[in-house]
């Protein structure tokens, strides 16, 4: 695999040299796989809770009403919508799309997930957006801040993902542990480990690619 070092190196390569933009540019880690069929329904969706917190974190839609709406008010979720609202929204695709494209992460009631499932499953599906269901007596608090710290990582009908491992502002040292928890845990997903990795690329938004090849293992 790739070590720390050369990792570091690839992260401040990407970062160095940029034009200055009027934004702030994310960093992004590239990988490249092999010896993988896609075509016969090989896919990962994964949630990965990043060890360095991100300067934006990710945003946390709650499908919930009564105590666990309430808990969830009081924890800063990011929108909350209860049964009634989940049914008005499903009802019209575009603002049906416009709330699956609104969030990074969807939390659901348990006494929902049917109805989540049955309006919006046809868009939250193929986005691998379906929520995660939560118990009416869960600690949302804590749930809520596990996912502000998540990214989303898929791979679906293709050799290569692309995710956000954080920003430009962030040191070197804090990108590299994020990076290695994304490459660690999609290690643990594929059929043969590091030796279906290709190649890691490091990248920042308006960058160009910074490529480390892996050297193959005999």
């Amino acid at each position: 695999m790739i070590s720390d070092v050369h990792l570091t190196q690839m992260i401040g390569d990407a970062k160095k040299g940029q034009k200055q933009r009027k934004f702030k540019q994310s960093v992004e880690l590239i990988m490249v796989f092999r010896d993988i069929d896609v075509k016969k329904g090989f896919a990962i969706n994964e949630t990965v809770q990043l060890p360095k917190t991100l300067s934006q974190p990710a945003s946390v839609c709650v499908v919930a009403s009564g105590d666990l709406g309430l808990k969830a008010k009081s924890a800063n979720a990011d929108r909350i919508v209860d049964g009634t609202e989940v049914n008005k929204i499903g009802a019209n695709k575009r603002e049906s799309r416009k709330l699956i494209n609104g969030f990074d992460f969807f939390l659901s009631d348990t006494s929902l997930m049917a109805t989540v499932g049955k309006t919006l499953g046809q868009f939250m599906g193929p986005r691998g957006k379906m929520p995660t269901p939560v118990p009416f007596n869960a600690p949302i608090d804590s749930i809520l801040e596990r996912f502000r710290s998540s990214i989303r990582v898929r791979l679906r009908n293709s050799l290569s993902l692309a995710c956000k491992i954080g920003d430009e502002t962030m040191s070197d040292e804090d990108l590299t542990a994020n990076a290695n928890a994304v490459i660690s845990l999609v290690e643990k997903k594929l059929p043969s480990g590091d030796k279906n990795i290709k190649k890691i690329m490091i990248k920042t938004t308006m960058g160009k690619l910074v490529k480390q090849p892996l050297v193959e293992k005999k």
